[in-house]
């Protein structure tokens, strides 16, 4: 298991599979900031609050120079499908074998109907321009995230 992530630190380079044929590589976005958010599962409803409201604010994303990856266990089928729903205009990365997960701790015990399961929480990571992790939101609510997350990559 690698070592915990903290805050200032590099992040270590994972390269994954993204939508689009995309391969996402952290190494290579170096210059852009990175807004990596964590969901649970693709076509869920919080999920899809979230990818919307993304959606809605990419173009101010964008004018900080800020890259969007949204991260789930979803295979790329799923991703490619929910993408293409929704007009995302971000990429979506399958994270299959939780090895972003398990680098950024988002798996966490939840509780379904009183069963309890290991699942993504929430969250949303900043990394910036240098590749350094620089803000942490876990356990994330969906209203007003989006607006959060804006104003602490104006705040870097």
């Amino acid at each position: 298991s690698m070592k915990k992530l903290e805050l200032d630190m590099p992040v270590p380079d994972i390269e994954l599979p993204a939508t689009d044929n995309q391969r996402f590589s952290l190494s290579e976005l170096k210059g852009k900031h990175v807004v990596l958010y964590f969901y649970p599962k693709d076509s869920t409803p919080g999920c899809t609050i979230e990818g919307q409201n993304f959606r809605d604010y990419y173009d101010e994303f964008k004018k900080l120079k800020a890259e969007i990856y949204g991260v789930s266990k979803d295979n790329l089928k799923s991703h490619e499908n929910f993408k293409a729903e929704q007009c995302f205009p971000f990429e979506l990365i399958s994270d299959r074998d939780g090895k972003l997960c398990e680098l950024f701790d988002v798996i966490k015990e939840k509780s379904l109907y009183g069963k309890k399961y290991l699942g993504i929480e929430r969250s949303t990571f900043i990394i910036d321009k240098q590749g350094l992790l620089r803000k942490e939101f876990r356990g994330v609510k969906v209203d007003g995230h989006v607006q959060q997350v804006l104003a602490a990559l104006k705040s870097l």
